[in-house]
C-alpha cells in the first residue's frame, strides 16, 4: 500500500513549490501573497524511485469559529489525520518563528514520523535558519530548495527508512528535480487526447461562476467534508483533482476556481485561478457546468460551456441551489432554450437539477455524466455512416457551388472523444457551412449523440471535375 505524507508549516515557506516539485509539475497554484493555499491538494510523489502520495496544506495557523482560516484548519487536521509521515517546512532565510513553534507542536502531537525541512537553503543567508531550526526537536532538519531543485537526495535519505522501501531497479538520480519546466505548454498538449485507450478513472470537472456551490456540490457526491466551502467569493484557488469511488467505479474528481468576466480578473492570484482552471477542465474528459437556480444564466456560464466544448469534452449542466427556486417548470424552459440558442453546436445537452445543500437530485448527477461519457466515446460502423450520408444527401442534396456540383463519397469515423468524422469530397474548401451544419445536425440526430461535440473534417477525394 502507498505510503502518504503531508506536507505543513506556516504560510510561505514554500510548501506547494515542494509539492509541485515532487509530482513534477506545477499543480499548486505558488505566489509569495500569504494563505494562497486554502485547500488541501493530493498528489503522486516520485522520488528517485520512492513513490507516495504527497498532500499540499494550507499555511493557516489554528483559528477559532467558522472564519476561513478555521475551515482551512480543519482540512489540515484531515491530511494529517490521513499521512503516514510529516514534511514539516520552514523557511531557513526567515529563521524560526512562533508560528513554527506552534506547527511543531501540533505536528508532535500527532505521534507521526516527522522530516524537518528547512526550505530556501540555496545560498548563505539561510545558515542562520538552518541552525535555528534544531531548536524544533526534530533532529537536524534536511536542507533543501524547492525553487531550485537542491537537497532533494538529502530529502530521500530521510523519506526512504520511513516509507516504502522503492524497487532498486527504479532508483536513479536522473529522477530528481524531474520538473516541467514550461507547464502552460504542456497543459496545451493535454487539450486533445488520443482514442478511447484510456482505462484509468473518469476524469470530472467541476466548473463554474464563483459561489453556484461548485465544490459543496462535491462534498455531498463523496458523503464528507472534502473540500472547503463557505460563503465568501472565490474561496477554491486551485483546481484540487480528488479520487474517488462511486458505485464500484472510479472518478477523478476535479474542483475548479470560481471565474468571473475576463474584465473584472484584475489580481495576479485571480489570474493564476483562472489559468489553472482552465488546465483542469483541459485534463477532464466530462466537464460538469454548475449554474445557479436562482440567477440568469450569463455570458461568463456560457464561456466556461464554450471553454470545454472547443476542448472537446463532454458537457453536463447542473442547475444548483434548486430547492430554493419557485417557478421550477418555467426557469427550467427558459434554461432549454437559452441554451438551445447559445451553444446550437451541442444540441440536447443533459440538464440535471440538483440541490448540493439537500442532496436533492443527486440520484441523477452521475447517471447523467456516465451517460455524457459514454456518448464522448462513442463509435459508429463505417458502413452505418454511409448509408447515413447517402439518405442525407438524398433527402437533402448538396448545393452547387460556382456552377460546379459537391459530390460527397465517403464518410468514416476517424476517433473518439469526442466523435471526429473525415468527410470525403470533390471540393472540400468549398463546402458551405450551413450545409456543414446541418450534417452535423442530422448525424447528431441518426445516431443519437446529444449534448457533446462532435469535428468533422473535410479532405478530398477523387479530381475535381
Amino acid at each position: 500500500m502507498t505510503s502518504t505524507v503531508a506536507i505543513v508549516g506556516r504560510p510561505n515557506v514554500g510548501k506547494s513549490t515542494l509539492f509541485n516539485r515532487l509530482v513534477g509539475r506545477r499543480d499548486a497554484i505558488v505566489d509569495k501573497t500569504p494563505g494562497v493555499t486554502r485547500d488541501r491538494r493530493e498528489g503522486e510523489a516520485s522520488l528517485a524511485g520512492l513513490a507516495f502520495n504527497i498532500i499540499d496544506t494550507a499555511g493557516f495557523e489554528t483559528a477559532a469559529g467558522s472564519s476561513l482560516e478555521a475551515r482551512s484548519w480543519t482540512q489540515t487536521e484531515a491530511a494529517l489525520a490521513d499521512a503516514d509521515a510529516v514534511l514539516l517546512v520552514i523557511d531557513a532565510i526567515s529563521g524560526i518563528t512562533p508560528a513554527d513553534e506552534e506547527f511543531a507542536q501540533l505536528v508532535r502531537a500527532q505521534h507521526l514520523p516527522v522530516v524537518l525541512v528547512a526550505n530556501k537553503c540555496e545560498g548563505g543567508a539561510s545558515d542562520a535558519g538552518f541552525y535555528e531550526a534544531f531548536g524544533l526537536g526534530f533532529g537536524e532538519p534536511v536542507a533543501v530548495s524547492a525553487e531550485h531543485a537542491l537537497g532533494l537526495a538529502d530529502l530521500y535519505e530521510a523519506l526512504a527508512p520511513i516509507l516504502e522501501t522503492p524497487d532498486d531497479e527504479d532508483a536513479d538520480d536522473d529522477f530528481f528535480g524531474d520538473f516541467d519546466p514550461e507547464p502552460e505548454k504542456a497543459a496545451d498538449a493535454e487539450e486533445e487526447p488520443s482514442d478511447n485507450t484510456d482505462f484509468g478513472p473518469l476524469r470530472l470537472a467541476v466548473a463554474g461562476r464563483q459561489n453556484v456551490g461548485k465544490s459543496t456540490l462535491i462534498n455531498q457526491l463523496m458523503g464528507r467534508d472534502r473540500v472547503l466551502t463557505g460563503p465568501e467569493p472565490g474561496v477554491t484557488r486551485d483546481a484540487i483533482h480528488i479520487e474517488w469511488d462511486f458505485q464500484g467505479r472510479k472518478v477523478q474528481l476535479i474542483d475548479t476556481a470560481g471565474l468571473r468576466r475576463r474584465a473584472k480578473v484584475t489580481g495576479k492570484l485571480e489570474k493564476m485561478a483562472a489559468a489553472n482552471t482552465r488546465r483542469g477542465v483541459a485534463k477532464a474528459q466530462v466537464t460538469v457546468l454548475v449554474l445557479d437556480g436562482q440567477a440568469p444564466l450569463e455570458r461568463q456560464d456560457l464561456s466556461v460551456a464554450n471553454l470545454a466544448l472547443d476542448m472537446g469534452r463532454a458537457l453536463v449542466v447542473a442547475i444548483n441551489k434548486w430547492d430554493m427556486v419557485t417557478d421550477r417548470p418555467g426557469a427550467l424552459k427558459a434554461l432549454e432554450e437559452r441554451l438551445s440558442v447559445s451553444l446550437p453546436q451541442v444540441k440536447g445537452v443533459p440538464i440535471v437539477t440538483v440541490s448540493a445543500l439537500t442532496g436533492e437530485g443527486m440520484d441523477t448527477f452521475m447517471p447523467a455524466v456516465f451517460r455524457a461519457f459514454d456518448i464522448w466515446n462513442s463509435r459508429v460502423s463505417t458502413g452505418a455512416l454511409n448509408r447515413w450520408l447517402a439518405d442525407a444527401t438524398d433527402r437533402q442534396p448538396p448545393p452547387m457551388v460556382k456552377g460546379r456540383t459537391l459530390r460527397f463519397r465517403y464518410i468514416t469515423q476517424a476517433r473518439t472523444q469526442p466523435p471526429t468524422f473525415v468527410l470525403f469530397t470533390n471540393r472540400p474548401k468549398d463546402v458551405p457551412d450551413s450545409y456543414l451544419r446541418f450534417a452535423l445536425n442530422d448525424l447528431r440526430k441518426t445516431f443519437d449523440l446529444p449534448g457533446v461535440p462532435i469535428r468533422m473534417t473535410m479532405r478530398i477525394s477523387g479530381k475535381k471535375r
